[in-house]
């Protein structure tokens, strides 16, 4: 049991399960991988992480002689059978991982997973005996297999979701300091939230990609044609106002000239150029500048803690690249305990190989970034009702 008020407090793990030997487990996993066309037709699995993620879960309770059956999603099916979310890759791979181990077919091919759908819980719960959610990347969600089966059945956290649970609420409750946060990514709309929460804890909230230019309005400086969400400038200005000069905007950024096409995966077109000031009509910003970089690194460098979110540019282009690069390579030769959110984060790392050099990888990057923002998720406060969670068991 986790002590009084520390992040895991409430929350079953799987030693507060009863004995699993010769019970049946349904383990909630994340198995929603990166699928490529086979040279066959039939679809490959490009990245098995999350599939090796669940494994010290999965050994733990085959281990202990339990009979375990995974269940997951895959992609955006819309409620219905979809064959290109068919999960026979990842069963597929499963069985080489975790030799015994079953996989349930595509929980979105059931339009009840996503409504959270009562009579969908009890068919997926039915026969078994205990429930365990490893699903980090999932648990933001109020979907009917994370936040149903700890209302039926004993239920615990499972590996992953206990060590995401650590290290991001320890982000929340007492991390070293100084405390630095790198946020970048497109929609400044999904991120105020967490900004503002993050902006109670931290030193300095660096900011960057493309929902910097909202920011960058918000002070007065035209942004030429950088994306920008009017809607958001006057609530980027109360932020910036209540910040007492914790925020941290790029001083010159890369921008593409008028008629310029951005390469994602692929080479790009139109003129480049650095700016420092005001973009002028028919340019666009992409990436922070040379100077912004050396800026953005020297405050990683100078952290204790740092948490990463959403690249700095658009890394799939070449030349757009550097920005998020110089963050990577800062968190990997700086002191700090560095945590990066998941997502296009994770996916900038492993692009340079530095993934293993970073203390914490998220699995979740809407989840951590939900967690952050709220102290909790649906399929932690669903866990901490489950009967024989801390607290609640006889």
């Amino acid at each position: 049991m986790d002590p009084a008020g520390g992040p895991l407090a409430g929350i079953p793990l799987l030693e507060d399960l009863p004995d699993v030997s010769g019970r049946r487990v349904l383990v909630r996993a994340d198995f929603n991988v990166p699928l490529r066309p086979g040279p066959s037709g039939v679809a490959e699995i490009d990245d098995d992480f999350r599939i090796r993620a669940a494994l010290p879960t999965l050994e733990w309770l085959t281990g202990r002689g339990a009979e375990v059956t995974a269940c997951t999603h895959l992609g955006r099916p819309k409620g219905a059978p979809d064959p290109r979310y068919d999960v026979a890759p990842v069963r597929a791979r499963l069985a080489e991982l975790a030799p015994g181990v079953a996989l349930a077919e595509n929980l979105r091919f059931d339009p009840g997973e996503e409504s959270d759908d009562a009579a969908f819980v009890d068919r997926l719960v039915e026969g078994f005996d205990c429930y365990v959610n490893d699903a980090f990347g999932a648990s933001h969600r109020s979907h009917a297999s994370i936040v149903g089966p700890p209302g039926r059945l004993p239920s615990a956290a499972g590996r992953l979701l206990q060590r995401e649970v650590e290290v991001l609420g320890g982000l929340l409750a007492a991390p070293a300091r100084p405390f630095v946060a790198v946020v970048g990514g497109a929609k400044v709309a999904d991120k105020l939230g967490v900004l503002r929460s993050l902006l109670d804890r931290v030193e300095l909230l660096v900011v960057g990609g493309a929902m910097a230019f909202t920011f960058l309005a918000a002070t007065g400086r035209s942004v030429g044609s950088s994306l920008l969400d009017e809607s958001q400038r006057e609530a980027c200005a109360d932020l910036l106002g209540k910040a007492g000069g914790r925020v941290v905007l790029p001083a010159d950024v890369v921008a593409l000239g008028p008629g310029g096409s951005l390469g994602h995966g692929g080479p790009g077109t139109g003129e480049v150029a650095v700016y420092d000031g005001d973009l002028p009509d028919g340019w666009q910003g992409v990436d922070i500048g040379p100077e912004t970089q050396r800026r953005y690194a020297e405050a990683v460098a100078g952290a204790a803690t740092v948490f990463w979110n959403g690249p700095m540019g658009v890394f799939e282009d070449d030349r757009f690249a550097a920005g998020t690069d110089a963050v990577a390579e800062a968190l990997v030769g700086g002191r700090a305990f560095s945590v990066v959110g998941g997502g296009d984060s994770a996916s900038a790392l492993d692009r340079l190989g530095l993934s293993g050099r970073i203390g914490f990888v998220s699995t979740g990057g809407g989840a951590s970034l939900e967690l952050l923002e709220h102290g909790d998720l649906p399929g932690l406060a669903a866990l901490r009702g489950a009967a024989n969670a801390p607290g609640r068991a006889g």
